[in-house]
């Protein structure tokens, strides 16, 4: 049980360290931490109690140590069904009225209440009185796993992610209902001492998520450290490459406003269109080199309230000349205003899509989709190229990494878009496999981002 405690306690701690602002995560920590007071009762006694007491102890600590086992097997009975279907309720998106929202977490806790005050005290053989908790327990376990199951995640990397929760929590949680609540109603007690196998998988799956795909969010700080200290090698060139690059900048602009007169005087339509993207392009590359720190290894946003999607469709207009035969298919649905950082969103898109182009070789499909969740916002880029084996995806975000043998490429685009992702508060996955093309899901969260939406229609553009 020593294990069951020290795991159950670390996972409540990192849910919990991860993102304290979450309900989902508060609730889950909880759940954790209820199910390791369960585990401290089991240790307190058929170890701590007893050792204590060959030990010479005076009455009061035995005392002490009996009540404490008392609250902590009480407390885990109790409360192990009462925060997984918290739980179950946030991870599923359940809306509720505020005022409901706010009275549910006290009316779920009326059995547990009732029990309490009207069932006999605790002892050591019948910490709780089963054959009554099992017909509240029971029902709450069962509607919490219904619903973690019933959970919607559309894009195939967020399922990975839901998968790997399902797999960690709801064995240990079925399983401990088994064992906690319905054996022992039919008197079959202690069937607790058989849950630490089960915990003992639930807790392998969550550290695995945490090192893979995530887990509630959660990557393995080492994992963060490892992008971070290379993103420092890669703007640590910028303040030698500022002037050069912008000197170069002006160059265009300049050439590009005497071109843009000559074209306006000749009435040459097509001339000037090409002038100004050219003079669209130095802006940008101007405005970009502006906003990077000297000697730093950050990026300042500039967030402004903008259509997400119309500044992923200018991104990718942009990119019109270099499809060749590449279809671009867009379904996206306007309206979606949020506050981020138009140049450098822009930038990230432009990014991605380039790798795809590349990799499809002037033959394929770009697909370009937008997915709401209750708190998210997706932007799916999925191409249809050779796809990426396991080396290639272990090494694709990392800085200078690339398979391209030209001297024009740096591979800095994909840890570029990650950064930027993460500046937005955001996430920015990938999905990839040998012969199946490549799929990027940048993610960004309706709060962090502010998102309100105003009604339009979907934009669909075939090329």
């Amino acid at each position: 049980m020593l294990f069951v405690f020290i795991a159950l306690w670390a996972v409540a701690s990192i849910v919990w360290l991860s993102d304290p602002g979450s309900a989902v995560n508060r609730r889950l920590g909880a759940l954790a931490f209820s199910g390791g007071a369960g585990a401290l009762a089991a240790l307190l006694d058929l170890s701590w109690l007893p050792y204590a007491i060959k030990q010479g102890a005076g009455q009061s600590v035995q005392l002490l140590l009996y009540r404490l086992q008392a609250f902590s097997s009480v407390f885990s009975y109790y409360f192990v069904p009462y925060f997984f279907l918290l739980f179950a309720l946030s991870y599923r998106g359940i809306q509720l009225k505020r005022a409901y929202a706010l009275s549910l977490p006290w009316l779920l806790l009326i059995p547990i209440v009732l029990c309490t005050l009207f069932t006999p005290a605790y002892n050591t053989l019948h910490p709780i009185t089963f054959t009554i908790v099992v017909w509240w327990a029971v029902p709450y376990i069962a509607a919490g796993a219904y619903l973690v199951l019933s959970k919607r995640v559309p894009p195939a990397a967020m399922a990975r992610t839901h998968w790997m929760v399902c797999f960690a929590v709801l064995p240990p949680v079925l399983f401990a209902m088994a064992m906690n609540y319905i054996l022992p109603s039919l008197g079959m007690l202690r069937m607790w001492v058989y849950n630490t196998w089960i915990v003992g998988l639930g807790t392998l799956v969550f550290v695995l998520g945490l090192f893979t795909y995530g887990f509630m969010g959660i990557r393995i700080l080492i994992d963060r450290r490892r992008y971070d200290s290379t993103l420092r090698a890669v703007t640590s060139g910028t303040a030698m490459l500022n002037h050069a690059i912008k000197n170069d900048a002006g160059k265009l602009r300049l050439f590009g406003e005497k071109m843009k007169r000559y074209a306006i005087q000749t009435s040459q339509e097509e001339l000037l269109a090409d002038v100004e993207a050219v003079l669209s392009a130095s802006r940008h590359m101007e405005e970009m080199v502006a906003r990077v720190h000297r000697r730093t290894e950050d990026l300042t946003l500039r967030p402004e309230r903008a259509d997400l999607t119309e500044v992923v469709e200018e991104a990718l207009r942009a990119l019109e000349p270099s499809l060749g035969a590449i279809q671009l298919h867009v379904s996206m649905t306007k309206g979606w205003i949020c506050s981020i950082d138009r140049a450098q969103t822009a930038e990230a898109v432009t990014n991605i899509a380039m790798n795809a182009i590349e990799a499809m070789n002037g033959q394929g499909k770009l697909t370009v989709t937008l997915t709401e969740t209750k708190r998210e916002l997706i932007i799916e880029l999925a191409d249809t190229g050779p796809g990426m084996d396991r080396t290639l995806r272990m090494n694709a975000f990392d800085p200078f990494y690339t398979t391209k043998r030209t001297g024009h490429n740096f591979g800095l685009g994909l840890p570029y878009a990650l950064h930027v992702m993460r500046k937005h508060k955001g996430t920015l996955q990938m999905r990839s496999k040998k012969g199946e093309g490549t799929s990027f899901y940048l993610s960004f969260p309706k709060q962090a981002v502010l998102a309100e939406y105003h009604h339009t229609r979907t934009e669909e553009r075939m090329r």
